[in-house]
């Protein structure tokens, strides 16, 4: 891996890639795309940027260049691909958030589906004039997915097609998009489906970040499905080292009995395969909020919890079948919950004092 593109490189998962390719990958460039658009607190992906810099000076062998833009710029994406012969792309840019797309559908269709689009397309061009090309397209997906699969584990083996939110739609068609390119222009790509991703300089919208903003301000948590939800809670470090594994080991070409390629294409989830429940998340997290000073000893806890039912676009239960990523790749997601939070809640005291 020479050259790769990671688009989403201000994100929450996007950034950490980027640190481990300059730890792990000698003489490695990464061009990094993202719009650093306001969906969240800015200051939180501009310190990550910063990290990057940092790093991108500490490992003098690698080449880092920082692009900020949009995805769904077709002119932008096109210019990166010809400026840069890409071995690998790495798609994580999206917007994000169940909730969020029930209230702002537009944002999913433009960075999801036309965004990934663009991508696409400039992948199946980078093979143009007998050039070498993508060598791999690793794209992000989701555990929305399974909508409300009864049956768990989740398997990718699973019929997905009863999707309970936009946000999930679009990740679907993803996965969809990207076997159609698979198996029109050979273009190795995998797909990965996340499960609730959390850890240091994470996402505000998620549970466990909300949460310790609205205990520090005093105000109530609402835990939804009266406490009855379950979460297959992966910590960021676990899903980097997924990604990483993926990126270097590209579905492989094989012409099929009809003469016509197979679509190099997988896709694979990847989670802690132990779902927590949602009360007992909150009793960890608040422990750890203690230890970490964030939050004073005596704080009552009871007081500023509210049990609420399950909102639209929500599902009981997540659960991550990981068999296939572990059979292919020698990996299974294994960080505790509780060390996760703790990580978290030490960031958290040394970024907001």
């Amino acid at each position: 891996m020479k050259k790769v593109l990671v688009t989403g490189a201000a994100g929450f998962i996007g950034s950490r890639l980027v640190l481990r390719l300059f730890e792990q990958e000698r003489g490695v460039e990464v061009v990094g795309l993202d719009s650093v658009n306001d969906y969240y607190d800015v200051r939180i992906k501009e310190y990550r940027l910063r990290e990057l810099e940092a790093a991108a000076e500490a490992h003098s062998d690698c080449r880092w260049e920082f692009v900020k833009g949009n995805l769904a710029d077709k002119a932008l994406i096109d210019r990166l691909f010809a400026e840069h012969d890409f071995d690998v792309v790495v798609n994580l840019a999206a917007q994000a958030g169940v909730r969020y797309s029930i209230t702002n559908p537009e944002a999913y269709i433009e960075s999801n589906l036309v965004g990934f689009f663009n991508i696409l397309e400039a992948c199946r061009h980078s093979y143009d004039g007998g050039k070498r090309g993508v060598e791999h397209l690793v794209y992000a997906s989701s555990s929305s997915v399974y909508g409300s699969n009864k049956k768990v584990p989740y398997s990718t083996d699973d019929k997905v097609d009863n999707p309970v939110s936009l946000y999930a739609a679009t990740k679907k068609s993803n996965e969809l998009m990207a076997h159609a390119y698979s198996k029109l222009y050979n273009i190795p790509s995998t797909g990965l489906r996340f499960f609730t991703v959390y850890g240091p300089a994470g996402r505000p919208d998620m549970a466990y970040f909300g949460f310790t903003n609205k205990l520090l301000k005093g105000e109530k948590i609402q835990i939804f499905n009266y406490g009855n939800c379950k979460r297959d809670f992966t910590y960021v470090d676990d899903i980097v080292e997924g990604v990483l594994r993926v990126m270097r080991k590209a579905p492989a070409r094989r012409q099929g009995e009809d003469g016509l390629p197979e679509p190099p294409y997988a896709v694979y989830n990847i989670g802690n395969s132990e779902p927590e429940n949602l009360l007992n998340f909150v009793d960890i997290l608040q422990q750890e909020l203690i230890r970490a000073g964030v939050l004073p000893e005596d704080y009552d806890f009871e007081a500023h919890k509210e049990l609420v039912a399950m909102q639209p676009g929500d599902v009981p239960t997540t659960y991550a079948d990981t068999s296939a990523l572990e059979r292919d790749f020698g990996f299974k997601p294994h960080t505790p919950l509780r060390e996760g939070l703790r990580r978290f809640a030490e960031w958290y005291k040394e970024f907001y004092g």
